[in-house]
């Protein structure tokens, strides 16, 4: 069994929502650029890239203040589930990688709900460690609740194949727990 190195911290949120799965997975497939950025070419095995703008939203100090973020976004294969799928989902920073946390896990589309589960790693070893336990955790925790709920909306209105995305399919979630 391979051990966690102590310096990677897990996370778990939640998203509450209802999932229409044949509708929900071609936007993890070739529909993924429509909505998580420019496809690169250069992924990993078995892997597909996109180079995407993570965000950072300052809620309850300045709502309108947003913290973004060049990414590379990698999507593994959808696996199916007894209750869904999950697609294996990893992003690290575009530029200056060694000064941002990576996260590597797994997203999980059920009937009822969107769950991102992995662990994400803090710059600068045991010292970024520490430091994340006081400040920085805040960050990447708000940086994947703000990717778990976009995905969440665009999973919400996801068209039905073939027929265009109309405005009042869009459903409302509520916010991501953890």
């Amino acid at each position: 069994m391979t051990s966690v190195p102590s310096h990677v911290t897990p996370l778990r949120l939640v998203q509450p929502v209802a999932v229409d799965l044949a509708r929900a997975l071609p936007l993890f497939g070739e529909g993924a650029a429509a909505w998580l950025g420019t496809p690169v070419v250069a992924a990993p095995p078995g892997s597909r890239r996109y180079l995407t703008d993570l965000s950072l939203p300052i809620r309850e100090h300045a709502p309108s203040l947003v913290f973004r973020k060049a990414a590379f976004v990698d999507l593994g294969q959808i696996r199916q589930t007894d209750d869904g799928c999950e697609i294996e989902i990893g992003w690290q920073s575009s530029s200056l990688a060694p000064l941002f946390p990576v996260f590597a896990g797994r997203l999980i589309l059920t009937p009822t709900e969107v769950r991102l589960e992995g662990y994400y790693a803090p710059p600068g070893g045991e010292i970024g460690a520490a430091l994340d336990r006081v400040f920085l955790g805040i960050a990447a925790r708000g940086t994947a609740r703000w990717f778990l709920e976009r995905t969440t909306q665009v999973v919400a209105a996801a068209p039905a194949a073939g027929l265009p995305k109309k405005a009042s399919t869009t459903r409302r979630t509520a916010p991501a727990t953890d």
